[in-house]
């Protein structure tokens, strides 16, 4: 099959993957979504733990734990920003209605009950109050109380309605520090970037060989020696590796913009079609090895040109593979075909995509790691939430997240959820990885070449 229309059909999906990967190896925890709750602007923060250290005449006294709630300004999250301010009590205690005097900066106790907590927290802001502490103050509960969403509400009525006995566990595990899941993903990871740059390596020391082989039989019948053996391969230079900062931006941009469910299928399209260019890719170069008269007899197919009859004979197995995934991709074992046409894909990218020199390499490091910064950290000082992160869970498409992702499900998590890493955190330095295995088994580090020689050909060449 023709390089350059495969190059063309991987571009956009690669694009796709270097735009949206989150941090390596996150979770996707198990989270009831409340659209039908009411919501307003200024509640929606996190529910975080807070510390609460209490000074007695400037000597530091007992310290407590409480919840931050989701309306107010959220709290600081270092202690050194955090400053020590006079504790005062509420009058009347339940700060129901207005003070009778202000409390210049202080933070007030109030007890619960009587009236809303918004409308304590209105109140005491009003008498000048700078937070506030509600205590729990009622000591006749002995059984434990769970909040749950309207989507689980619905679900447990629609359980006792059409079910004669339902019972209930209620129990409050720990996640585990590290789960084998995350182990797995690593191994996955890392064994992706050694197939994918052992194999550009290999193929380039093949194609050195038979380019030199050429030239010594046949030097006058080779017009440009340069373009034997590399019409496959796209070199990154250093405008591209800048330019893809700017030109990622924009695409991570509109994907947060237009994500939904329609945008989302676009990209399971997408993913599809890379998957199906990517799996055949490897399985023709994997099953050349033993049928490679099938490999090397072509035949004509409008638009597509020659196509090796082992081609034609993988492809539709590729194409169902694709089809069956992205029919079934939300059942449980999905993450399977998912992970298959992923590590596909980006070994076909790596095989097709090189870095010629350090140069560049360090270049387009040096730019992605900018670009992680920005959309992760400081995007959300702009937007009031990390664009990448949000990009990547899916948050406004109802779904799970875009498909460029590799994924294992928690498997000793009792909270569920998947282990996750994006195509992005394993194609940057499977690039870099690829170009230092081309250059070990390049023809210059078989000869006694001085090091600064050596050096000066991986920055420049």
């Amino acid at each position: 099959m023709d390089f350059k229309r495969l190059s063309w059909v991987l571009f956009p999906v690669a694009v796709v993957s270097l735009v949206c990967y989150p941090a390596s190896v996150t979770a996707g925890d198990i989270v009831h979504d409340d659209d039908l709750a009411p919501k307003k602007p200024g509640c929606e923060n996190d529910f975080v733990l807070v510390k609460v250290q209490t000074w007695i005449d400037g000597i530091e006294n007992e310290e407590f734990v409480g919840v931050g709630a989701r309306f107010g300004t959220t709290i600081v999250s270092k202690e050194k920003n955090a400053n020590q301010i006079h504790l005062t009590l509420s009058h009347p205690r339940d700060c129901c209605s207005m003070p009778k005097h202000k409390y210049a900066g202080d933070v007030i106790m109030v007890d619960r009950g009587n009236c809303k907590f918004t409308t304590k927290a209105n109140i005491a802001e009003a008498a000048g109050a700078s937070a506030l502490l509600i205590i729990n103050n009622q000591k006749d509960i002995h059984i434990p109380a769970v909040m749950m969403p309207q989507d689980a509400g619905a679900s447990l009525e629609k359980m006792l309605l059409n079910t004669s006995s339902v019972s209930v566990q209620l129990y409050s595990p720990r996640r585990p520090v590290v789960d084998v899941a995350e182990v797995f993903l690593w191994l996955m990871a890392v064994g992706t970037i050694l197939c994918a740059s052992y194999w550009s390596a290999w193929s380039a020391r093949e194609t050195a060989i038979e380019q030199e082989k050429l030239l010594k039989d046949a030097v006058d019948e080779i017009p440009d020696a340069k373009a034997v053996g590399v019409s496959g391969v796209v070199d990154i230079n250093t405008a591209s590796a800048v330019l893809f900062v700017l030109v990622a931006s924009c695409f991570l941009v509109m994907l947060y913009k237009l994500m939904s469910n329609w945008f989302l299928e676009l990209l399971v399209i997408l993913f599809c079609i890379g998957g199906v260019e990517g799996l055949q890719t490897c399985l023709v170069a994997l099953l050349s090895r033993w049928f490679r008269r099938a490999g090397e007899s072509f035949i004509k197919v409008p638009f597509f040109g020659a196509v090796s009859h082992l081609t034609l004979a993988v492809t539709p197995f590729c194409i169902a593979f694709a089809v069956v995934w992205a029919i079934y991709r939300k059942v449980s074992f999905a993450w399977i075909g998912q992970d298959i046409l992923g590590i596909a894909l980006i070994i076909t990218v790596l095989q097709i995509v090189h870095i010629p020199n350090l140069k560049v390499g360090t270049v387009l490091l040096s730019c992605a790691f900018m670009y992680d910064i920005f959309w992760v950290f400081v995007s959300k000082k702009l937007f009031h939430e990390s664009v990448m992160i949000v990009v990547a869970r899916g948050d406004k498409s109802g779904e799970d997240g875009i498909p460029m992702l590799l994924k294992i499900p928690r498997m000793f998590d009792p909270w569920g959820g998947y282990s996750i890493i994006g195509f992005g955190d394993i194609l940057l330095p499977g690039l870099i990885i690829a170009f230092s295995l081309r250059f070990k088994l390049s023809d210059l580090s078989s000869h006694h070449i001085p090091i600064s020689a050596l050096y000066s050909q991986a920055f420049t060449s």
